[in-house]
């Protein structure tokens, strides 16, 4: 037998954001592709990670994560929501919120089991599906206001369905769900008898009235659903690879052994970093991260207007999807990659959030950039020749 891969390689594909990236790095262009989120890491946060070091926490952590850290994360959402959430049982520290989405689907799905999901979706919550063998059918938003309709979901719905994934606010189109739609959902969880995953990875980039409403907060959900989040975003710590899970006490200790087992726990001292960011940060920092990338996402969108890149402006999260059918090309690569080569600007090709066609007009762009960054990459734009 000659040697080879495993089936199982198929189902798992370079990601079109780090593709992306790479071919940026060839020309040395401005990357608005990947959600790197360049702006600075609270030095509260920084300082208490470096404390952690030199105190010698550096040794594995349970491996639900360090108790610090979940009582600093529950403490959050007791603050911000309402939520109450036991510490002890109700938290996971994983691996990233990717990480702690990829532990969940490996507790509750088996192959074969079907997930809904919003199309556009985030290629990775995608990938991980495939990964664990679960099978993901999709419901497509329509323009304007990515807007769905219970029929749409009913139309989709099998007795293999066993979950529904929600991301507000939404990579890549800047949704942030409204308490009607979120209902409807939940009422549909509940006929269905679906386990609700959610990433909110986003939850503090709001630019409009809509607040963030995590949907465990809803009548009878608590139970069913399993929030995923992290600091990532929030932090400015995309590296340091801190997410965390938060459900019912049924589920948590089968997806705390997966993370046991396919990460052993998230960095120690990072942990720490982060539950004293938590602690210690006022809410001021969060109501001015609002305030700052609101600033990025109003300069950005007057750059594509002028470009005649038409941006689908969006209400959280820090992405924007926008028109490219002006630029050459047969599909959403080509106009990505000829935008790259005339000035120098990386997006994401639209097709990286479809699982057929309908995203060939469209690319995502990434604004988690200082302003010096992005201005040049506005100021690019503007001087887009067509």
């Amino acid at each position: 037998m000659a040697l080879e891969l495993s089936d199982r390689h198929e189902w798992v594909m370079q990601s079109e954001i780090r593709n992306m990236s790479i071919e940026c790095d060839k020309v040395c262009g401005i990357n608005l592709s990947q959600g790197v989120c360049d702006t600075e890491v609270p030095l509260i946060v920084r300082d208490g990670a470096r404390q952690a070091m030199d105190a010698g926490i550096n040794t594995y952590t349970h491996y639900a994560g360090l108790m610090e850290l979940r009582e600093a994360v529950a403490a959050k959402q007791k603050q911000f929501y309402g939520m109450d959430v036991d510490p002890e049982k109700e938290i996971i520290i994983s691996g990233g919120s990717t990480g702690a989405f990829y532990c969940a689907c490996l507790a509750l799905l088996n192959p074969g089991d079907e997930v809904i999901l919003f199309e556009p979706f985030y290629g990775y919550h995608i990938q991980t599906l495939v990964a664990t063998q679960a099978v993901p059918v999709y419901v497509r938003m329509r323009l304007p206001g990515w807007q769905f309709s219970l029929a749409d979901l009913e139309a989709v719905v099998t007795p293999r369905t066993r979950g529904i994934m929600i991301n507000t606010p939404a990579n890549p189109s800047g949704k942030v769900f409204s308490w009607k739609e979120l209902n409807l959902i939940a009422a549909f969880a509940q006929k269905h008898d679906l386990f609700v995953f959610t990433d909110e990875i986003y939850e503090h980039f709001l630019y409009g009235d809509r607040p963030h409403i995590p949907p465990a907060m809803l009548p009878k959900m608590k139970e069913r659903t399993i929030t995923i989040s992290g600091l990532s975003k929030t932090f400015s710590i995309t590296g340091w690879r801190i997410g965390y899970c938060i459900c019912d006490a049924r589920w948590t200790t089968a997806i705390g052994f997966f993370s046991d087992l396919v990460y052993v726990c998230a960095p120690a001292p990072l942990q720490f970093g982060v539950a004293r960011g938590l602690r210690e940060i006022n809410t001021e920092y969060y109501l001015g991260l609002s305030k700052l990338y609101r600033d990025k996402r109003d300069k950005i969108c007057d750059a594509l207007f002028k470009a005649k890149l038409t941006p689908h402006v969006p209400d959280g999260a820090y992405y924007i999807l926008a028109d490219i059918s002006v630029l050459p090309g047969s599909n959403s690569k080509e106009r990505a990659m000829y935008l790259l080569r005339e000035v120098g600007v990386a997006c994401v090709p639209g097709e990286a959030f479809y699982h057929d066609d309908s995203g060939e007009n469209l690319a995502r762009f990434c604004y988690a950039k200082d302003d010096d960054v992005l201005d040049e990459a506005c100021r690019r734009l503007i001087g887009l020749k067509q």
